[in-house]
């Protein structure tokens, strides 16, 4: 409230037309512009086949692709702001929302998972963390905060939903919306990821939703061969995926989100950039004090978490 959020921190000392932007397109479905990146997949299969035959590790495509979107996001954190009600706020963490279907039929029930990353992580600690995910979102007994806190809101009667979307998009405008619900709402995330491969399904220009404040909307199209001509003229077929982003124009500017794209495409191009874990940045006096307390917190609260764990398996 009052220009704070739980989720991030407003951006001062703008550029007057990066401040002025959101005003003349106070939402998001206007200012989306939609890139489309074709990306050669040697590269990555090279890499895939040599990390399976010497440490046994086997990657997918969506893991390399979401460790560099993660990595692109901290080395360029323009991209990881968002806007809400006409501000710029600099997010205070990474995440990446995706979905995913328990069984690959018409009839199959659709998951939505949310990670959090540091942007630090290396590509095995990226994998780590959504095969995690996966696993616990795939058993049946487990049901993610995102489909729980959806499946109570389909609960109520038509008039009351709408009232509760009403609240809660008046909630978010003004910074009043509880960590707890944003930690959850896949809307409120640095990335959103579609991999379309596994149904399919070429590379689409999705939308930006207008509710919560996602910037970047990412799309993986199925696997196909194009035409690739050599220095020397010589054409030949090469194993290629679409790359399609839907993005905010108004957190950066034209040449910031180029570059950035630049970066993330030297990621899929050599994939062994990701398989090093970036170190902790020096921290101020402040900063470190801060460090330290949200450590604490987070101690606090990884104990109640076990606890309550431990109680449940006796019981």
């Amino acid at each position: 409230m009052f220009g704070r959020r739980a989720d991030g921190v407003k951006v001062k000392g703008m550029q007057i037309i990066d401040k002025a932007m959101p005003y003349f397109m106070p939402m998001r479905i206007d200012a989306v512009n939609l890139y489309e990146q074709i990306v050669g997949c040697d590269a990555m299969d090279k890499f895939i086949l040599k990390e399976k035959k010497n440490n046994g590790v086997h990657y997918s495509y969506t893991e390399i692709m979401m460790a560099a979107c993660i990595r692109m996001l901290y080395q360029r954190p323009k991209t990881n702001r968002f806007i809400t009600n006409c501000q710029v706020f600099q997010r205070k963490y990474i995440s990446v929302s995706i979905s995913i279907k328990k069984k690959l039929t018409d009839d199959g029930e659709e998951v939505t998972l949310k990670m959090f990353f540091t942007g630090r992580e290396s590509l095995d600690d990226v994998k780590r963390i959504f095969e995690k995910e996966v696993e616990k979102n795939l058993n049946a007994d487990e049901v993610h905060g995102t489909t729980k806190t959806a499946g109570l809101l389909c609960k109520l009667p038509n008039w009351c939903f709408k009232l509760a979307m009403s609240i809660l998009r008046f909630g978010d405008n003004h910074g009043m919306l509880p960590r707890k619900l944003l930690d959850v709402s896949p809307f409120h995330t640095s990335i959103y990821v579609a991999d379309l491969r596994s149904i399919k399904l070429d590379a689409v220009n999705h939308h930006l939703y207008n509710f919560g404040n996602t910037t970047i909307f990412a799309t993986m199209g199925k696997i196909y061969y194009a035409p690739v001509a050599n220095r020397e003229g010589e054409v030949k077929a090469q194993k290629s995926m679409k790359l399609k982003f839907s993005l905010d124009e108004r957190v950066c500017d034209g040449l910031y989100y180029s570059n950035s794209l630049k970066l993330l495409n030297s990621f899929l191009e050599n994939p062994q950039l990701l398989k090093e874990r970036l170190p902790e940045p020096e921290l101020s006096g402040k900063e470190l004090k801060r460090k330290q307390k949200a450590d604490k917190k987070q101690a606090k609260k990884d104990a109640k978490k076990a606890k309550k764990e431990n109680k449940k398996s006796k019981k």
